[in-house]
Formats: C-alpha cells, structure tokens, sequence
C-alpha cells in the first residue's frame, strides 16, 4: 500500500509493507525540484534513517529496474 500527497514544495510518497511476518517501516520519499529523498525510521537505533539521491540518481535507478547486470551509462537522445 502506498500513499500520495502534493504539498507545496515536494511531493510525498509513503510506502508501507503490508504483510503477514517480517514487516519493515514505513517508507517516505519527497520528490523536490532538485532532489529525492528516502527516510525510514530504524527502531535499532531509534533515528530516521535519511538517504538523498540527485535527479540524475533517480533516473539511472528508473532504468537500472530494467535491465539485466552490468555497468551502464545513460546517454541523452542526439548526445
């Protein structure tokens, strides 16, 4: 299950693991103009865990979903 809210200056999504055993926290990624960020919360250590990902990250993660192993460099079209 996952959530979607558009709030002034980034758009929050919310991932929550829905399952019988072996549930991990929620997941909350904030799309901004320049950046994504992914925080979850670490009961072990009792902090949010939060990680920042540039655009150009997010992108190469969209395409590396995709495809088999090995090392890949995204290429603009007419680049």
């Amino acid at each position: 299950m996952f959530t979607i809210e558009h709030e002034f200056d980034a758009t929050v999504i919310i991932l929550v693991d829905e399952g019988a055993t072996h549930l991990q926290e929620d997941v909350t990624i904030n799309a901004f103009e320049d950046c994504v960020t992914l925080e979850q919360y670490d009961p072990r250590a009792d902090r949010v865990d939060k990680i920042t990902l540039s655009l150009a990250q997010v992108r190469d993660l969209t395409a590396a979903l995709d495809l088999p192993e090995g090392v890949y460099r995204l290429r603009r079209k007419g680049a």
